[in-house]
């Protein structure tokens, strides 16, 4: 399988879960009114027609690193300026009211500099709203890493880490010298998978496993995949009607300039 041409279709196979945090965190954006925004990592266009019903009047642009994803978005939303380009490439020409990031710049390196280019790119009175998965430390993830290191793959995957995340305490003391005000919370949470451990599985092949999968034969991925399931039900024990409850961490940051 070619998991480049794949993530949208997995991704999205969850979407009403993936879309809660994207309605909790526009609903804790403290603008009446929004003339620019851009959707930075919108993936299949979810978060930004959420982000369209929220600010409707607004001229809003979407940029994505996978023209895959990219694809869906434009289908979804034809009215809708989509950018092939990621994070770290945006250089506006000019300030926007909001810069809306769900669940993207924890891919992306060296947050000591990326969100004070963020908050520059803001007009005064301007929104930097973002929410970024905070489960490196749960089960799920701690398993891909284990199945990467006792696998053939091993030599293969030893490169593959996610990029290092931070604490509440750490984007405040970031945020607030350069912002009016700055609101941080941590919010888990619990998804019903009826499917069990094969939904877990499927939930993170469109995000968390994509970089262990990439390198991987289309018999090795299977074989790894395998490997993970079994895992996976190992650690979180299904309910008595096959069901997994599956807690899923983040952190969300809205920060006025």
């Amino acid at each position: 399988m070619n998991w480049a041409t794949q993530y949208a279709k997995q991704y999205t196979t969850f979407e009403d879960e993936r879309t809660r945090p994207v309605r909790d965190l526009l609903n804790a954006i403290p603008l009446a009114q929004v003339r620019t925004a851009v959707d930075i990592g919108c993936g299949p266009g979810n978060s930004t027609e959420a982000l369209v019903a929220r600010f409707p009047e607004a001229q809003v642009s979407a940029l994505d690193s996978s023209e895959d994803m990219l694809d869906t978005a434009r289908k979804r939303l034809p009215g809708v300026r989509f950018e092939l380009m990621g994070a770290q490439d945006w250089h506006p020409t000019a300030k926007v009211d909001l810069i809306f990031a769900n669940a993207s710049l924890q891919w992306v390196p060296d947050h000591a500099t990326l969100y004070p280019r963020l908050i520059s790119n803001l007009e005064a009175g301007g929104v930097l709203a973002v929410q970024t998965p905070d489960n490196l430390g749960e089960p799920a993830h701690q398993l891909m890493r284990k199945v990467a290191d006792n696998g053939p793959w091993a030599e293969r995957l030893v490169d593959v880490r996610r990029t290092p995340r931070n604490n509440a305490n750490w984007y405040l003391e970031l945020l607030r010298p350069l912002c009016k005000s700055v609101d941080v919370w941590r919010t888990t949470y619990y998804h019903a998978l009826p499917g069990g451990a094969a939904d877990v599985v499927a939930w993170f092949k469109g995000s968390g496993l994509r970089p262990y999968l990439a390198p991987l034969t289309e018999e090795e991925q299977q074989d790894y995949l395998a490997r993970y399931e079994d895992a996976v039900r190992a650690a979180y024990p299904a309910l008595s009607d096959g069901t997994v409850l599956l807690p899923f961490p983040r952190l969300f940051i809205v920060a006025t300039r």
